[in-house]
């Protein structure tokens, strides 16, 4: 890549390179791995530091779309790094399914919990994950359950922004460093509604459907007879488009009313009665 096409290269190669120099303190790192933009960019400096001591593993889970574990497995086959995927049920965790406030508390502290197990069975001396520096403000129950666990959080440790993390990843050339922020299923939810396999297959389907008609980002907020969709704004001709054939979808799928949220996608809309701030969902 030419590095003059990059905006602040100089400041882009730097954070790389210490992001490299912190990783090799440590023998053998496993990356909490989802094939979003922050755990991929972390799993290719962890394969750039050390190698075949990296090993990017994903948890299967009923939370996780499958077109994102499609995804995973395509986004790591062009990083190189050795790749893992494990069974993991986070409706099974105590409190989880119960959709507390702090649901993603209850997942996390589990799934770190096989994590570090994974990783002494490979004599893989810690765990990372992506969590960076615009991530440890506002409501953020998970990353209380990565400091529990003794979990690494290079970006975050070192000051690199979700922003720079996107620098990072398209100066290393990685296809997906605009990828569209991602959250699990779990999050299309009010809080205090109970979370099942049913609904979380529902609002899966929903969106695929939104996806296969073009749009580029979206959510399907689930109140259950009702249907919230969010997208951006570039993509509202898609829905007005296709309006008539996306209620007859919705409709199959059980919705009786659906509507189109006029503010449009944004991160974390379940969020906005909690004081402490919002998520970046």
């Amino acid at each position: 890549m030419n590095e003059s096409t990059v905006p602040g290269h100089h400041s882009t190669k730097e954070k790389i390179e210490q992001v490299v120099e912190y990783l090799k303190n440590f023998n053998g790192v496993l990356v909490a791995y989802s094939g979003g933009v922050d755990s991929s960019t972390l799993a290719a400096l962890a394969h750039l530091a050390l190698g075949d001591r990296c090993v990017a593993v994903t948890a299967e889970g009923q939370t996780l779309p499958a077109r994102e574990l499609e995804s995973s497995r395509s986004t790591a086959r062009s990083l190189g790094t050795r790749h893992i995927i494990i069974p993991f049920n986070e409706l099974d965790e105590p409190g989880f399914a119960n959709n507390p406030v702090d649901r993603c508390y209850h997942c996390k502290s589990g799934l770190f919990r096989e994590l570090n197990k994974l990783a002494s069975e490979l004599e893989l001396e810690a765990v990372a994950d992506g969590t960076n520096a615009s991530e440890l403000t506002g409501h953020r129950p998970g990353h209380r359950a990565a400091i529990e666990n003794g979990i690494l959080t290079p970006f975050a440790d070192l000051g690199i922004t979700k922003s720079e993390i996107r620098q990072m990843a398209k100066y290393l050339g990685l296809p997906i460093w605009d990828k569209p922020q991602l959250a699990c299923l779990s999050s299309r939810f009010p809080y205090g509604r109970t979370i099942t396999v049913q609904g979380l297959r529902k609002v899966e389907t929903a969106e695929d459907y939104l996806f296969d008609l073009g749009v580029s980002q979206c959510r399907v907020r689930d109140h259950e007879d009702t249907a919230r969709i969010e997208v951006s704004g570039d993509d509202l001709h898609i829905i007005l488009k296709h309006r008539d054939d996306i209620v007859g979808v919705f409709k199959e799928l059980g919705y009786t009313y659906i509507t189109l949220d006029l503010e449009g996608f944004r991160s974390g809309s379940f969020d906005i009665d909690i004081k402490t701030g919002t998520r970046d969902e």
